[in-house]
């Protein structure tokens, strides 16, 4: 068996059906060309048939990809099949994965279907599959709580019609790594042909075993590990990417396998995917966090001093978290910052960088101390907004015990000055009344989330809103030393991309 892993990234199919983590076609555009710069050897770019939205997306990917596969999902249907197809046909490289559940419950409960049956239909869509492209990925849903005994026969009809990748995901997160490693272990010794196919893992975190099951199948005979950055998918989530990286980097002693990933670009695919699904990434998340390389007790930094692998299995520049906060203030000069941005790996056009370095000092006026996650928040966040048809141009609030609480606020409705002032039950509920009256819309508020991207009373907010409207969620992301303004700026943006959608929804319908 070879010893490179496959590695699978489904942060736009599985990730994206995460509630709230919708993305747009330019976002996917924007992800897939990171991806294929770190070297992913497969990007799932999402599921064609769902909608005329996700075929649109998988189709634009594979005309811009050129050296990662692209694969589109399809269950067992032929109208699926033929529209995944459809979807991925521009990619040079191009895979159709195609599924059907083979547990017991699920055959009984959700295809209502006997055994005999989903063997037929496993035959039957992996056959039209290969007959479409040379690529082809057949998938038991729910092989972890399958009999093995099907779950061999299974596997067998589907490399018999000619798939050419095996996966066997642990679709609810229920397994463990020793029995999840048995698994594989005995369907590839029981299956004949098991040996001319590659094996896949797929799992889910449910009981924070994603990571673990991942590695475990490459024990069992698997050689692709299919998986999301930041661990992003359905429930509590997939397999990170980054975690599965870097533990097999880190510990190659006892797991003699090795990826093409270019793990430099880790924390860089991190903040994006964060960016645009406003899912903030948790302090202490493994390789990406804040904290990853983080040392705040006193012994820890004596050791840190004394030589770095005291404390460090890796070092931050091995996954792109670029090493030591260097602390920024009022005083820094444009030389200075520019390097910061370089070392942060952001590489801005003139006119980008005067706006950064201006917002930069405008910062550096407010706060004591500027840090790397201040430099960070405050690029995105202008990178973020620059389409925008609706801005905040000013706001002034009123508030304390006494109330009520008032917003005064100007927008700017694509080149059209708007104010109003409004009253709420506390000054962001006022923010986003006033902004409500400026721009009427019938969305839902399902999240509202602040928290400081660094330490300190003086820290900047970073606020995430995520709304609903007519089965449309959208997540709207800014940053500012002041939460209220951070607020009205999140609400806003979330605002400008539910227009985006509904003008996308009315061009499709013209169409």
């Amino acid at each position: 068996m070879s010893d490179q892993v496959i590695i699978f990234d489904t942060t736009m199919r599985d990730g994206e059906q995460s509630p709230g983590a919708s993305m747009t076609l330019e976002e996917k555009l924007e992800l897939a060309r990171l991806l294929e710069d770190m070297k992913v050897d497969v990007i799932e770019a999402g599921f064609p048939i769902a909608s005329q939205g996700d075929f649109d997306a998988v189709q634009a990917v594979a005309r811009i990809i050129k050296d990662s596969t692209i694969c589109g999902l399809s269950r067992a249907g032929p109208k699926d099949i033929e529209r995944c197809f459809e979807a991925i046909r521009p990619a040079p490289r191009r895979r159709i994965h195609t599924f059907i559940s083979t547990s017991p419950i699920h055959m009984k409960h959700k295809l209502r279907m006997e055994p005999d049956a989903v063997l037929e239909a496993i035959h039957a869509s992996v056959s039209l599959a290969r007959n479409l492209t040379d690529d082809v990925e057949w998938s038991a849903e729910d092989a972890t709580r399958t009999e093995r005994d099907f779950l061999a026969r299974a596997v067998e009809a589907a490399i018999r019609a000619g798939a050419t990748t095996i996966n066997l995901p642990d679709t609810v997160g229920y397994s463990f790594p020793d029995e999840y490693a048995a698994m594989f272990a005995d369907v590839i010794v029981r299956v004949p042909g098991a040996d001319k196919v590659i094996f896949s893992a797929h799992c889910h975190n449910d009981l924070g075993l994603a990571v673990a099951n991942s590695l475990a199948a490459l024990k069992g005979g698997a050689r692709q590990i299919e998986c999301a950055v930041n661990g992003l998918g359905e429930r509590a989530g997939n397999a990170a990417l980054e975690e599965i990286v870097m533990a097999l980097r880190v510990r190659g002693d006892g797991m003699p396998f090795t990826t093409g990933i270019d793990s430099t670009r880790l924390t860089q695919a991190s903040k994006m995917v964060s960016r645009i699904t406003g899912f903030p990434v948790q302090y202490n998340k493994a390789i990406v966090g804040k904290n990853a390389f983080a040392h705040e007790s006193g012994i820890h930094q004596d050791g840190m001093l004394k030589h770095a692998q005291t404390y460090e299995i890796m070092t931050p520049e091995d996954v792109g978290q670029g090493g030591t906060n260097l602390v920024m203030g009022k005083h820094s000069g444009r030389n200075a910052f520019r390097d910061k941005l370089v070392q942060l790996g952001y590489e801005l056009s003139d006119n980008a960088f005067q706006d950064a370095f201006t917002r930069f000092k405008d910062l550096a006026d407010r706060k004591k101390h500027v840090y790397d996650d201040d430099i960070v928040a405050l690029v995105d966040d202008a990178a973020a907004h620059v389409d925008d048809t609706i801005k905040v141009v000013r706001l002034r609030i009123v508030a304390g015990t006494e109330g009520p609480q008032t917003a005064e606020i100007d927008l700017d409705l694509d080149g059209t000055p708007a104010w109003t002032t409004q009253r709420g039950n506390g000054p962001v509920d006022a923010i986003f009344n006033a902004i409500s009256t400026l721009v009427p819309h019938t969305a839902v508020l399902d999240l509202y989330q602040v928290h400081a991207v660094t330490e300190g009373t003086d820290a900047q907010a970073e606020v995430s809103v995520r709304l609903t409207e007519n089965g449309r969620t959208v997540a709207g992301r800014a940053a500012d030393a002041d939460t209220l303004v951070a607020s009205a700026k999140a609400y806003v943006a979330a605002l400008n991309r539910l227009r985006a959608k509904r003008q996308r929804g009315a061009d499709a319908q013209a169409g």
